[in-house]
């Protein structure tokens, strides 16, 4: 069996880039609840699957004596970022750093013409969009684009210049997506630090009063947000592709970036109208970040590699479980995770009255059970902003006392065991698919291969008392 290269195929071969709607088509028919008995069969292609810097920033390799001063259209990157397949190679090493380097030159260009648009403009804003971005976290969904590139095309020095562009891009998303996120949950802090809106209030504070500056802060996020998308669009856009590779990138991209917004959106609208349905619950939890955070990133690189039908389907359906198991993951750290690492603090879901899916399994097991107790433990603090520490170890007693801390960390290891299961039937050129398996697991917060007894074993539910039994159809429906 030989890998599959991008020089191999036609970029016309490239599979189609499967829509929302195709990823949960079994979703309407699986059972609220099912899910949380062990061993309960899973349909695949389902839903699891404050200072402003200075003048510069700092500069890469490649932005070195790259200064222009003309005003004519910032001309696209080429495969020159490598020389040949043994440059490819070298990049491997560090991933993110090479990202950051073609954000280091993307973004220098863009705040040049920023200040040229006006400089206050790029100084308190598009600086700290800048900023924002160049400071990323593990870059994790631009690695996946990297390694799946290298995984279906090798060496290729232009596919790997794209994947680099792309996974550029992919940062420049997720600042935008990050900036909104953080004003729709009027949360401080982000890695540790002040938000980018409660950065800006803060600088206005002490002139006109925390309200309006409270009020200016939100409304200059906005804006910090939308910049970062339209630099991500650019980036993409400006991606050198051949013709049909580039059409069913960018049709990716696009469907992406509404899937994204769908999500987000769903999970709103889920805090108003309490939708703790488990089937909706599941559907916004893969529009906003299985199919966003890891889906489409490996989509996306198996399109810029030229890769064949039956690849990108694979890689596709594995994308989709790991990408779930990451959002089940978040939604455990969120409640459990400890503040130093996750760079928030606990029990935001909570605070906000997100129906997320260990929300809803505790809501609907708990139902299902008659434990009154909990069910008015949910009420009381689910929503309310004020949630105490007091009130934050109770909601953790009923996560686990009802058993959905343990059947979410169950489906968990079952979706990551599915999704390796998908990656393991694609034909990949072995000197990536390595490094990309082994950041698939890493993403999906499961067990390495080796500590796991059963690739489809569960934690066991409580043995005794009303959750002995499984939570069937109807519990949940609502608040």
């Amino acid at each position: 069996m030989r890998p599959t290269h991008a020089k191999d195929r036609s970029a016309s071969t490239a599979a189609p880039p499967p829509t929302a709607a195709a990823a949960e088509t079994s979703e309407a028919a699986e059972t609220p609840g099912a899910a949380e008995t062990p061993g309960a069969a899973e349909t695949p292609g389902a839903a699891e699957t404050s200072e402003a810097a200075g003048a510069s920033l700092p500069r890469g390799p490649w932005a070195r004596g790259r200064e222009r001063h003309d005003e004519e259209a910032y001309p696209v990157a080429s495969a020159s970022f490598f020389a040949g397949s043994a440059e490819v190679r070298e990049a491997d090493a560090d991933v993110p750093g090479a990202v950051g380097r073609v954000l280091d030159d993307v973004l220098a260009e863009r705040l040049r013409r920023a200040r040229s648009a006006d400089p206050l403009f790029a100084e308190e804003l598009a600086e700290r969009v800048a900023r924002f971005t160049l400071k990323g976290g593990k870059r994790t969904r631009a690695q996946l684009v990297w390694w799946a590139v290298r995984a279906c095309a090798g060496r290729d020095p232009a596919a790997a210049a794209a994947a680099l562009r792309i996974g550029g891009a992919l940062e420049l998303l997720q600042t935008c997506a990050l900036v909104h996120d953080d004003v729709m949950d009027r949360a401080a802090l982000r890695r540790g630090r002040p938000a980018l809106h409660a950065d800006l209030a803060e600088g206005y504070a002490g002139r006109v009063g925390d309200e309006r500056a409270e009020r200016f802060g939100q409304s200059a996020a906005v804006l910090a947000g939308d910049l970062a998308l339209a630099w991500a669009d650019d980036l993409v856009a400006e991606t050198p592709l051949p013709p049909r590779t580039a059409m069913v990138v960018r049709r990716l991209w696009s469907d992406m970036r509404t899937e994204m917004v769908a999500g987000q959106f769903l999970d709103v609208r889920g805090q108003i109208a309490a939708a703790w349905s488990l089937p909706r619950v599941r559907r916004a939890a893969c529009l906003k970040s299985a199919l966003y955070s890891v889906g489409r990133p490996l989509a996306l690189g198996a399109a810029a590699a030229g890769a064949d039908d039956m690849t990108a389907r694979r890689l596709g359906d594995a994308g989709r479980c790991v990408g779930m198991a990451f959002q089940l993951r978040d939604d455990l750290d969120d409640v459990f995770g400890d503040p130093r690492e996750t760079g928030k603090a606990c029990g935001g879901d909570i605070r906000e009255g997100k129906p997320t899916y260990l929300l809803a399994v505790a809501r609907a097991r708990a139902e299902a059970a008659g434990d009154g107790a909990a069910l008015a433990v949910l009420e009381r603090w689910l929503g309310d902003t004020e949630l105490t520490g007091r009130g934050l170890e109770q909601v953790r007693d009923v996560l686990v006392g009802t058993g959905a801390r343990d059947a979410v960390e169950s489906r968990i290891e079952r979706l990551a065991a599915r999704g390796l299961r998908h990656f393991d039937r694609a034909v990949l050129d072995a000197e990536g698919a390595g490094p990309l398996r082994a950041l698939l697991l890493a993403t999906a917060g499961a067990r390495p291969d080796e500590e796991r007894p059963d690739g489809d074993a569960a934690r066991p539910r409580p043995a005794h008392g009303p959750y002995a039994h499984p939570v069937r159809s109807g519990a949940g429906s609502g608040r």
